[in-house]
């Protein structure tokens, strides 16, 4: 019986709304993300949420922007690798954390972040590469 279960949760589809909120031509609805696309999408709406800016939901989001604003250095880096690994470890269910890596760049004055993670029901790694700064 635990095969079974196990079998249904690897053919589970991930779906969420598209954020950019675009038609559908055919049906006149939001079109959908489906896959590791909604995990992504899910992933970069958590990086960018603050505490607090979500209704009901004080706790869900990062304090991401606000590191931003210290000084650029390697324990503000190494303090944004824990923020993001807690941020997905705790409200991410779908992704299973590899590695964040987290580079200050002095140059342009931001940090290179690479966060490579597993989905739940895939067995290739998904990697991401952003770059944070900060915005006035």
């Amino acid at each position: 019986m635990a095969s079974n279960t196990l079998a249904s949760n690897e053919l589970r589809a991930y779906k969420d709304l598209d954020m950019n909120f675009t038609i559908h031509p055919i049906k006149k609805d939001i079109n959908k993300v489906i896959g590791e696309n909604a995990i992504i999408n899910s992933v970069k709406n958590l990086l960018l949420t603050n505490h607090y800016e979500r209704p009901f939901q004080p706790y869900l989001g990062s304090n991401i922007r606000k590191l931003l604003f210290e000084p650029l250095d390697a324990i503000v880096a190494r303090t944004l690798e824990v923020e993001i690994t807690n941020v997905l470890t705790n409200f991410e269910p779908r992704a299973e954390i590899i590695e964040v890596k987290v580079i200050p760049k002095y140059e342009e004055n931001g940090f290179q972040v690479t966060l490579t993670f597993k989905p739940i029901n895939l067995l290739t790694p998904i990697t991401i590469t952003f770059f944070l700064e900060r915005v006035r």
